[in-house]
């Protein structure tokens, strides 16, 4: 099992020229690069710069995150939102990074699980005709979000979606933390052709009721409430050993140095995984 950093970890207290040198320090295999990060590092670099980090180091990058809130977008928001594509097409062409997170949108109304499911598919085929139109044809890894106002909030729902899709390159993002704050089905992550998981983020929770929880309540991976080894020990069961990626938005972890940050992740992480895989 690979171990990959996702940037939201260090939202509040680091950079993406930061963030690569930390994860390159502390070993890490892979790195998620966000958005925001990303445009404020070519602020002050080019894209030649991220590409020669990349050839002289051990990290690599495994996907860009995230193209959020695909439904039901006026066309104004919907070119604003294909603009994060098309940078993420241009630099992924010069870095070899060829996945993208994409999620659902939050506060749509109340449009029925039908309406969402079409509204998500004609999302995702426009992204992936957009980025075949910029000679970068990207794997589209649709995110759940496990809050009561995101139109897409369950892994059975996403799932469906993904399954209803029928692309080769549309899989899902199973993060440990959206499982269980909307109280996921079990069943419905048993019936996962393992293929079309294309990004597994960790992290743990606080102990609240369904429907409560947010970002901020997310902890280390192993320091919570959440049954992380029944979820790895399914996966393993089914074959998974591609990566694991450490994704946190707790605000006390932002007031911490990040290369403390960076490096607690790393050990929290490995000390949850190996009793299931090797790391590394």
């Amino acid at each position: 099992m690979k171990l990959c950093f996702n940037e939201a970890t260090t939202i509040g207290n680091s950079t993406l020229e930061q963030d690569l040198i930390l994860c390159e320090r502390y070993g890490y295999d892979f790195i998620e690069i966000r958005l925001d990060k990303l445009r404020e590092y070519l602020q002050t670099h080019c894209v030649a710069d991220l590409k020669a980090f990349f050839a002289e180091s051990r990290l690599k990058p495994y996907a860009f995150n995230a193209l959020e809130g695909i439904n039901f977008r006026t066309p104004q928001e919907w070119e604003e939102l294909l603009s994060g594509l098309d940078l993420f097409c241009e630099v992924g062409k010069e870095i070899s990074c060829n996945k993208v997170v994409v999620v659902p949108t939050n506060d749509v109304g109340h449009k029925t699980v039908n309406e969402i499911k079409a509204s998500s598919l004609e999302a995702i085929c426009a992204i992936d005709e957009r980025a075949r139109s910029n000679g970068w044809p990207m794997d589209l890894a649709f995110e759940f979000v496990g809050y009561p106002n995101l139109c897409v909030n369950t892994f059975g729902q996403a799932y469906d979606i993904v399954e209803a899709a029928n692309m080769e390159n549309v899989g899902i993002v199973l993060d440990c933390f959206h499982f269980y704050a909307m109280n996921s089905r079990w069943e419905d992550l048993e019936r996962l052709d393992i293929n079309k998981l294309f990004i597994f983020h960790i992290d743990d929770s606080e102990d609240l009721p369904v429907g409560a929880l947010r970002d901020e309540h997310r902890l280390w991976p192993g320091d919570g409430a959440i049954d992380l080894d029944r979820i790895f020990a399914l996966l393993k069961k089914k074959g998974y050993c591609e990566m694991a990626s450490v994704e946190l938005f707790r605000p006390e972890y932002y007031d911490m140095p990040a290369q403390d940050t960076i490096r607690i992740a790393k050990e929290k992480s490995i000390g949850a995984l190996s009793g299931h895989w090797h790391i590394g």
